[in-house]
């Protein structure tokens, strides 16, 4: 990151980590509370957003309320030199929400790549982590799935 944080930079960003307020003006508020001119907020979460240090805005749903019972941790096991490419176009199916490149342990872990993806029932899960593995063509032998038991802790990361 290419952008020094200040002690007003750090009370921003705790403003909005829990999520900006429900409300038809939200980012005024957010600047009402802390003392600051909406358009000096706005530059500084414009340049938040430039510089990486944000991503986007957005909801957070619980998707166990939503339905969805299921979910999957799929893993595979993809030759080095097609790795971005295979993950790429996982990535681009709807129903994976995380796709990650993560190193091998050489002699315990083959795999190096990871998706998520969540359904109504193991079942759809499945007929989903087949159609991926079918279109990206990679054989059974080379993907395994994990699933969720139990959620200990689930939230993001706070300043």
């Amino acid at each position: 990151m290419d952008l020094e944080l200040g002690n007003e930079d750090i009370r921003i960003l705790r403003q909005i980590q829990n999520g900006i307020p429900l409300e038809k003006k939200p980012f005024q508020k957010i600047a009402r509370n802390l003392g600051l001119n909406l358009h000096s907020l706005l530059d500084r979460l414009r340049e938040f957003d430039e510089k990486g240090v944000i991503s986007r805005f957005g909801a957070s749903l619980n998707y166990r309320k939503l339905g969805y019972k299921a979910n999957a941790m799929v893993v595979w096991d993809v030759s080095d030199e097609r790795v971005d490419e295979i993950g790429e176009k996982i990535s681009e199916f709807e129903e994976v929400t995380h796709c990650y490149l993560r190193p091998r342990i050489p002699g315990k872990w083959r795999y190096n790549l990871y998706c998520m993806i969540h359904a109504g029932a193991k079942k759809e899960c499945e007929e989903i982590i087949h159609k991926i593995a079918n279109r990206v063509g990679i054989e059974p032998e080379k993907y395994g799935s994990l699933y969720s038991v139990r959620a200990f802790k689930r939230k993001g990361i706070k300043l």
